[in-house]
């Protein structure tokens, strides 16, 4: 998982600022997944802001062809990252694409929207990698459409081991805008938690499923 940490500490910083990744360990959130968690993150407040969407924009564009070489397409993942993805594309004049969890139950059932063609190389975007399962059923469904995915890149990860494993199983390179250590440097730096609330931070960080089961 590649990063730029002045990149991330300005990213981290911004989405603090709006509120898009919210920190509260006395109350911790409950994610889809059942966990309990100390931090939420929904990285599509940042397209309300102009200038925080640029920035964003801006950042994917001068590292996608830096890190994954120029390619053909850009693929959204549904539905947190389409309105990024499309930035991205239209900045970098290139097609755009979005990618479902599952394919349609009616029409053309349809899991890739959008117009594409066998042998296009492929950056994917998401605004958030947790797991990295239901990122990685976006880069396998490209795959079988015979798209060649070069590699994905996201605004925010957690850097949970689970995820490491899971893209370096599926072979697919992965670039943050943020990541989860350096968004607690700068909620210190910055007091929007406390020693204290950073230690129960890096704790969920371990392992938050036992976190979770811990925290009842």
């Amino acid at each position: 998982m590649i990063f730029n940490k002045d990149t991330a500490g300005k990213t981290s910083e911004l989405l603090l600022q709006i509120n898009a990744i919210k920190l509260n360990p006395k109350n911790p959130f409950q994610w889809a997944s059942g966990w309990n968690s100390p931090i939420y993150c929904d990285n599509r407040v940042a397209l309300s802001f102009p200038q925080i969407r640029t920035y964003l924009r801006d950042e994917f564009v001068k590292n996608i062809e830096k890190k994954f070489g120029k390619p053909d397409i850009i693929a959204g993942v549904a539905t947190g990252a389409i309105g990024i993805g499309i930035l991205i594309a239209e900045r970098m004049g290139l097609p755009f694409v979005y990618v479902r969890p599952e394919p349609k139950k009616h029409g053309r059932k349809n899991q890739i929207e959008g117009f594409y063609y066998k042998g296009q190389n492929a950056v994917v975007i998401e605004d958030l990698v947790s797991t990295g399962n239901s990122s990685l059923l976006a880069v396998d469904a490209l795959r079988e459409a015979g798209i060649n995915v070069k590699g994905m890149a996201a605004i925010f990860e957690y850097g949970f081991d689970v995820a490491k494993s899971n893209f370096k199983e599926r072979n697919v390179d992965l670039y943050t805008l943020g990541n989860y250590e350096i968004l607690l440097d700068k909620a210190v730096e910055k007091n929007y938690i406390s020693d204290s609330e950073l230690k129960t931070l890096q704790e969920w960080r371990i392992n938050p499923s036992e976190w979770a089961v811990n925290a009842e």
